[in-house]
């Protein structure tokens, strides 16, 4: 099959032919229909310090954790629960299915689990993937593979969201208008969130998070995030979000946030990052991380899909086949319009 492999830390992806992947008896292969490009795989692609506690990222590596697809083939033990046809999206790792963490849904602190680019789990950057049948969610009819890949990102915005713990009618701020950023507003607006306010570097991209929920946007380039907090609110935020992941943003969020207030740190920053603990003391700010997300985020999501009670049709600007792919991956290295690309391996 074709897969657009990892080479080095700095190198474009290459497409290259690889062996095609085997499903184990419990699981499916799937060929895939859309797969995202998330903007950890833009940072991991980049990184050649692993002291940061992510893991190293391998030559001959495949990325891609966004993806739904096709089955195409199933497991001898789950025959009876998918078929041929199906149209799925998935979980990006497989877990053990006995631990305490797999029974509870949370897949990702089983002691066992397998995740995408591992070197035994290559991603859906290709033209098949192996999924595990217990992390496998059916598409319905009216959700297409262009959706259903929009699952995981709003996957991630839906457990940010549910992390804060806010209380209807709250105010929040999310730092960065990318496609976590859009989805945490667009979940915070749903949950009852008063005033969602997303701010970016880039204006067009905070412009966009109108479509997704947000009531107010900031043009970080230029304005004064507090000053615009306390006209658009009438004081700093209930909450704040960090969407960006790169160093500096984190003491920004607890300068934004205001007293015995929340900050969610939902970027992934893979280098060293530092904020004076002095100021959250002050404040006496609660600060939570999140990781990831459960099953059930995409089942709720993958309902909610289906009936029509969210639309995230703006949230993609670029589909490209494997020929373009590369040079796309890395063009959003660099700050541009795009919130998601897609890659559809049919595509030339």
């Amino acid at each position: 099959m074709k897969a657009a492999v990892f080479k080095a830390p700095g190198a474009p992806l290459a497409v290259e032919t690889v062996a095609d992947p085997q499903p184990g008896p419990q699981e499916l292969l799937i060929s895939v229909g859309a797969c995202g490009v998330c903007g950890t795989d833009l940072h991991w692609t980049e990184n050649r310090d692993t002291s940061g506690g992510w893991r190293e990222l391998r030559a001959g590596g495949i990325l891609g954790h966004e993806f739904a697809g096709e089955v195409v083939e199933v497991g001898r033990d789950v025959k009876d629960r998918f078929r041929p046809g199906d149209s799925v999206c998935a979980l990006p790792f497989i877990g053990c299915g006995r631990c305490a963490a797999c029974m509870a849904g949370r897949v990702y602190r089983c002691a066992e689990v397998d995740t995408r680019a591992s070197t035994t789990l290559p991603g859906a950057y290709a033209e098949y993937a192996r999924v595990g049948s217990a992390e496998t969610v059916r598409l319905p009819a009216g959700v297409d593979h262009r959706t259903g890949a929009l699952v995981e990102p709003l996957a991630v915005g839906l457990a940010a969201a549910e992390r804060a713990r806010f209380s209807s009618g709250a105010s929040v701020l999310i730092m960065g208008a990318g496609p976590v950023g859009l989805s945490v507003a667009m979940w915070c607006r749903f949950l009852g969130a008063r005033h969602v306010v997303v701010s970016d570097l880039v204006p067009s991209r905070a412009e966009r998070s109108a479509d997704f929920g947000a009531t107010d946007s900031i043009d970080a380039s230029r304005e004064v995030v507090a000053e615009r907090m306390q006209q658009i609110a009438g004081g700093p935020p209930d909450v704040v979000f960090e969407c960006v992941g790169v160093p500096g943003t984190l003491q920004l969020a607890v300068e934004h946030v205001a007293n015995d207030g929340c900050v969610v740190v939902a970027g992934l920053c893979m280098g060293a990052d530092s904020f004076s603990p002095a100021i959250a003391v002050v404040k006496a700010i609660d600060l939570r991380f999140t990781m990831c997300y459960e099953k059930r985020h995409f089942e709720i999501i993958v309902d909610h899909l289906d009936r029509g009670r969210i639309d995230v049709s703006q949230l993609v600007t670029d589909t490209v086949g494997f020929g373009a792919f590369p040079a796309k991956f890395e063009q959003l290295k660099r700050a541009g319009d795009d919130l998601k690309v897609l890659l559809n391996p049919s595509l030339a």
